[in-house]
């Protein structure tokens, strides 16, 4: 019934006939539309409650700016519906509705106000703290708290991610953004111009704009094969060295440049009078958005209130689009006609100057009439364009101050000095000369930082004077109902009475009222909380301020920032020879492991006889998960000694050296052990799932330290094979090669380059179970070969291949750590018991002044180990609670059942006092049990080492 002709209607495509659903009920639609748009053209003006009050709400920006428009999709809560396109068969629904949408019985809730004062909830809710209090409340809040449902069993979408580098990034493509990303693309800049609308022009699709001057700038935007536009792409934040989000459908791209252009522009203000959230009263620029891109009439009798030009322009549009303006109200008293007042005067419509809006009034849930000067007007649209604040949001990210001109009465934006421009009406060049002008400007700053040659006059450009706007006057009613934030459904009187409570600074009022907090984020409210603020605190808006805007700009969904729901895997050289030989192969973080070899219906008997085997023969372990850097250059050693904990700069030719990484609080992030090959070359190893980490921080640290070394990340590129037991030496005795595996030969802690089996080996003894190993490092693509090799060697020997769970018991037998479990954010070395692990003669390593402070602060706990008598029957899991009297004092980190002991052992942090061999503690069991244990203050088996420097 309001759907316009053509040529109105530029985003919608009449061949192309749709029907969804809305509340159950159908309605048609075109390709193009949006759900506002589409509902709108059959009349349907209210989409939601609101928040707090469960007031009626419609359409007020047209461009996703508020709450006001959020609906339900099946499996989507809180969409814009004045964002999202129809598709055929969608179905929507209403949100914060009680009920129907148009009989929501929640809307008592609006006739109750007065009794629900801003911040009752923080008095309210507190107290008395009975149970009974409690159990009647917390039910009630949880069901009205929210908005919208969430579908956990949604079927999964296709999220991405993908990296952007260019020369400008222009964010923005209206008029200023357009001339700004052309100027700069024409100098051979490569240039990035990314909008949130489906198409570019801003303000030229739906204003009141020469469609000339949008083909011309369309048609040298498409000639730039340098020039990227994105549009439908929101920018999303600002953060530092220029990294951007845009997020275009499902992708997210993480956007790097090395200047910015940000041509955002202004946001339309509403009016603050009695009832003014009714569905009916909307911007200007929303009532020219829905006739020139939707076409669809906003309304049938209209008034327009205006304190601008854009007002009068809107009365000229709605004529043309066949509404009747019964009125232009404008505030501002006197002065020469324009040329537009002049031609709406031709048109027959009545203007009144000096009036305002002083109060709405509704039937049925929508507009029905204003009071204008003291009168009722009829109406059912009520545009408004009585000023705009500039889109501060990125702008303020990327460090600009935000200000207010009391002379011109608006709002200021001061880029700080950098490479981020402003342009257009965020920069305060109003007009569509200004707006081009600035753009073009802009872009001539930004080339000049890139090293272009640009003429000096088009840097400076001609800025023209600011020129006083109209400050609409804010109408406090005494009834109330004069909304500032339509998101939180805060009027006037609930700002000053956070005043009266004490809450005079912007950021308290935020924090108390919750204003700004909404999907709007202030930007239809925070300049008239301001000047509210300011005159009842008796000061200057510009003392008051607005509050602080931080990322996100807009809404963005957690599977574009989570990315691929794919899961990453990879996979061993030795994948394939796993499973030849029936592995149970378990994830262990990206990386297929696996956990034992055998029927899985007698996994535990698996597991114990792969124990015993390493303890009584040999056993082969694929560790090429392990991560595997490469140090090279004459500085190699000074860099570790910086980086770890030991001394490495002394270490010798040959020999390997246990390897403690903290991070600058002194907490334990790592470890490995360090194989030096040469004078200026490392062998270093990383646990698994921390050598991305600990490659980055190398990469950090070196960029940092400038030394004279080179990283190298060989993870991928070589396998690893861990040949363990007592008989690990006569099985690499039994192989071709040139190494020498004696005892004499290959002390422990030593580390070898040769061959074995005809495969080009790193090799080092180290003995992370306990017997004698050799860790053998090949390449990747010759360690299928290596193994096979090793495997048949070991038959006479009675070799067997373990998996991560005998790993695991293996090494708890010693009491050897796993970083990440046994370890926290804050552990130290010194409750690891790892004081030898610390060098006391280097003069720095990362974290060495912070493990100094807080070792002065005192230990509160320690690591160590727990036996449990054999046979008992009351055994904890990890995570649970060490106790000292009745406080928690620590936890268990590991525990398992020993085959070799017979028992079970653990690892677990206990108070210090209790940190000595054979103080018993006492440990709560998940079944609330509680058992006391004996202390082990040293390796469970073999606490000599001898077996593993056989």
């Amino acid at each position: 019934m309001n759907r316009l002709p053509a040529p109105f209607g530029t985003r919608i495509d009449r061949t192309r006939p749709l029907r969804f659903s809305f509340e159950g009920k159908s309605f048609d639609a075109y390709a193009g539309d949006c759900i506002a748009s589409a509902l709108a053209a059959s009349g349907q003006w209210m989409l939601s409650r609101s928040f707090r009050y469960h007031r009626p709400r419609g359409v007020f920006s047209m461009n996703g700016a508020e709450a006001n428009t959020l609906v339900q999709l099946p499996s989507e809560p809180n969409v814009a519906a004045d964002r999202t396109p129809v598709s055929e068969g969608l179905q929507v629904r209403a949100q914060n509705v009680n009920g129907s949408l148009a009989r929501d019985r929640d809307a008592i809730i609006d006739r109750l106000g007065r009794f629900l004062p801003v911040g009752f909830y923080y008095r309210t809710f507190m107290g008395p703290r009975r149970d009974s209090w409690l159990k009647f409340w917390e039910p009630i809040i949880r069901r009205k708290a929210g908005l919208g449902i969430v579908d956990t069993k949604a079927a999964q979408r296709h999220f991405d991610k993908s990296h952007l580098h260019c020369d400008v990034l222009v964010v923005g493509a209206g008029p200023a953004g357009l001339s700004a990303a052309i100027a700069a693309a024409e100098a051979g800049a490569d240039v990035v111009l990314c909008d949130e609308n489906p198409e570019i022009g801003g303000s030229l699709t739906y204003g009141r704009h020469d469609p000339a001057v949008l083909a011309d700038l369309t048609a040298r935007s498409e000639a730039l094969p340098n020039l990227r536009i994105m549009t439908g792409t929101l920018c999303n934040g600002w953060y530092e060295d220029n990294w951007l989000p845009l997020i275009q459908g499902d992708r997210l791209y993480r956007t790097r440049a090395r200047e910015v252009i940000l041509a955002t522009g202004a946001i339309g203000q509403p009016a603050i009078f009695r009832n003014n959230d009714l569905p009916g009263i909307m911007l200007g620029s929303a009532a020219q958005r829905l006739i020139r891109h939707y076409g669809v009439r906003p309304g049938q009798k209209a008034v327009v209130l205006t304190g601008n030009d854009e007002g009068y322009a809107v009365a000229l549009d709605l004529v043309e689009a066949g509404v009747s303006v019964m009125l232009v109200a404008d505030p501002r008293s006197g002065g020469v006609p324009g040329p537009l007042e002049a031609e709406l005067h031709g048109k027959g419509v009545a203007i009144q100057k000096a009036v305002t809006v002083e109060a709405a009034e509704g039937r049925g849930g929508h507009l029905a009439r204003v009071r204008i000067g003291g009168r009722w007007v009829e109406c059912d649209l009520l545009t408004i364009s009585v000023g705009e604040v500039p889109a501060w949001q990125l702008p303020c990210q990327a460090g600009a101050n935000v200000g207010y001109d009391d002379v011109t009465g608006s709002m200021t934006l001061t880029p700080a000095q950098g490479s981020v421009r402003l342009a257009g009406s965020v920069a305060g060049d109003h007009g569509l000369e200004g707006a081009v002008g600035g753009g073009r400007r802009a872009a001539a700053m930004s080339l000049q930082r890139l090293g272009h040659a640009v003429a000096q006059d088009a840097v400076l450009g001609k800025i023209k004077p600011s020129c006083p706007a109209h400050v609409q006057p804010i109408l406090a009613n005494a009834r109330g109902r004069d909304f500032v934030d339509f998101d939180e459904d805060l009027q006037v009187k609930d700002l000053h009475n956070a005043i009266k409570d004490g809450y005079r600074e912007i950021e308290l009022v935020k924090r108390f009222t919750t204003v700004g907090m909404g999907p709007s984020q202030g930007r239809h409210s925070a300049l008239a909380t301001a000047r509210i603020v300011a005159e009842a605190t008796d000061r200057t808006v510009a003392e008051v301020g607005i509050t602080t805007a931080r990322p996100p700009v807009g809404p963005e969904t957690l599977g574009v920032l989570a990315g691929h729901h794919e899961v990453l895997e990879r996979r061993t050289a030795l994948h394939a020879r796993h499973l030849a030989l029936n592995a149970a192969m378990k994830p262990v973080g990206a990386w297929w492991r696996p956990y034992f070899y055998g029927d899985p219906k007698s996994a535990q008997k698996a597991i114990r006889d792969e124990i015993m085997a390493v303890r009584e023969g040999v056993g082969l372990l694929d560790v090429s998960t392990l991560g595997k850097l490469e140090l090279r250059g004459p500085d190699a050693g000074e860099f570790l000694d910086r980086l770890y904990t030991m001394a490495h700069a002394n270490q010798p030719v040959g020999r390997v050296r246990y390897c403690l990484m903290l991070n600058e609080m002194g907490s334990v992030v790592d470890d490995g052990v360090a194989y030096r090959m040469a004078d200026d070359r490392f062998y270093v190893t990383a646990t698994t799932g921390a050598v991305a980490r600990v490659y980055a921080d190398m990469l950090f640290w070196n960029a940092q330290w400038r030394l004279k070394v080179d990283v190298l990340n060989l993870t991928g590129a070589f396998s690893g094979l861990n040949v363990t037991g007592p008989k690990a030496r006569s099985v690499l005795e039994a192989l071709s090669g040139d190494i020498n595996f004696s005892r004499e030969a290959f002390p422990y802690l030593s580390g070898r380059e040769g061959v074995v089996a005809g495969v080009p080996v790193r090799v080092m003894r180290i003995g992370f179970t306990g017997e004698l190993s050799f860790e053998l490092h090949c390449p990747s693509s010759l360690a299928p070969a290596l193994w096979d090799a090793v495997m048949e060697a070991g038959k006479p020997h009675g070799l067997t291949p373990y998996g991560l769970e005998a790993s695991r018991i293996l090494r708890l037998e010693k009491g050897h750590i796993l970083i990440g479990q046994d370890t926290d954010a804050i552990t130290t070395p010194d409750e690891l018991g790892f004081g030898w692990a610390v060098s006391k003669k280097k003069p720095f390593f990362v974290g060495k002044r912070s493990i100094e402070m807080r070792a002065w602060l005192g230990q509160a706990r320690r690591l160590v180990g727990l036996q449990f008598p054999a046979g008992a029957k009351d055994i904890p899991g990890e995570s649970c609670l060490v106790l000292r009297g009745n406080d928690p004092v620590g936890q268990i980190t590991s525990i398992g059942f020993s085959p070799t002991l017979g028992c079970s052992i653990a690892l677990a942090y206990v108070h210090v006092d209790d940190s000595i061999d054979g103080s018993r503690v006492m440990v709560k069991c998940r079944n609330g049990a509680l058992v006391e244990v004996p202390v082990v203050g040293h390796a469970f088996f073999d606490p000599t080492n001898a077996r593993q420097e056989m």
